[in-house]
């Protein structure tokens, strides 16, 4: 098997990820499209749970993740790249975003979010969201990263495919 490119059209970070399977299901999603993926802990299992390792089935081997202890120490990892933030409360749509090689897209833990903190960070360039019908919370964290990942590799012209 090829190995992942060195330099990924995306980071996806997941800030403070609580669920084993979404993770598993991110590193997946990483393996298939060459993006990158970042934890910011803590998180909220052990790397090595038998969920996350279920959900990642046998991609763990073809995606580059890393962890980072802070948000700070993710971002500094990541510097000079733009920060997308996903939240329900944007007014940008994520088709509204013209994605360049090397952005962040940042998504908050399940099932509340982003914290305010994270969200008014002055290295995010912009706070997105992805529309959903009224009354609706929110959407599977890893469904909403790869619905992004997929648009910024669309725009990359699938780079690597």
């Amino acid at each position: 098997m090829p190995a992942p490119p060195s330099d990924p059209f995306a980071h996806v970070v997941y800030y403070e990820p609580r669920i084993p399977g979404n993770t598993g299901s991110a590193i997946r999603l990483a393996a298939v499209t060459g993006a990158r993926l970042h934890l910011v802990e803590p998180l909220g299992f052990d790397l090595s749970e038998a969920k996350l390792r279920r959900a990642g089935l046998d991609y763990h081997d073809l995606a580059v993740m890393q962890t980072h202890p802070t948000f700070d120490a993710a971002l500094d990892a990541l510097s000079g790249a733009r920060v997308f933030a996903f939240t329900a409360q944007a007014t940008t749509t994520y088709t509204d975003v013209s994605y360049r090689p090397g952005d962040v897209l940042l998504f908050g833990p399940e099932p509340t979010g982003l914290p305010d903190a994270a969200l008014v960070h002055p290295r995010v360039t912009d706070r997105v969201r992805i529309p959903m019908l009224a009354g609706r919370r929110s959407l599977n964290l890893t469904n909403a990263a790869s619905i992004v990942v997929y648009e910024a590799w669309r725009q990359a012209g699938f780079a690597g495919a």
